[in-house]
């Protein structure tokens, strides 16, 4: 199976070596992140750094790690600008909507754990209790 990760998702691997880091590591699913979530992880490094006391080079070494060693693939913008307009009249969440575009584009689900995401029924979403089952 494929899926969109949301950028909690990373943002939780990242703080802690926990079953997500584990799970993105070690199943055999592939995973997509858009350029944007690179861009969003790094417009929160100070949070990770608060919670996690590593520096940024450190969290930035964790972020290579986990994306050299897990199915993780880096999609441009560009792949999928033409699935925007549509993921906005769909997307719950008007911060949400790269991976929503990104989802439609790779028909795959997203992978959150934002609640509010599942008020639509296009895209499907997983939590990682839901993805943890399968």
């Amino acid at each position: 199976m494929e899926f969109i990760l949301d950028a909690n998702i990373l943002f939780s691997a990242l703080i802690k070596d926990s079953h997500i880091r584990h799970f993105l590591l070690f199943s055999n699913l592939s995973f997509y992140i858009s350029e944007f979530t690179l861009e969003e992880i790094n417009e929160h490094i100070e949070i990770i750094k608060e919670k996690t006391g590593l520096s940024a080079s450190e969290i930035k070494d964790i972020l290579d790690y986990i994306i050299a060693y897990s199915n993780i693939k880096i999609i441009p913008l560009e792949d999928f600008k033409d699935y925007i307009k549509q993921a906005k009249t769909i997307c719950p969440d008007p911060d949400d909507i790269m991976y929503f575009a990104l989802a439609l584009k790779l028909k795959c689900p997203i992978w959150s754990n934002d609640k509010k995401l599942k008020n639509q029924n296009i895209v499907e979403i997983y939590s990682t209790k839901q993805l943890l089952k399968i």
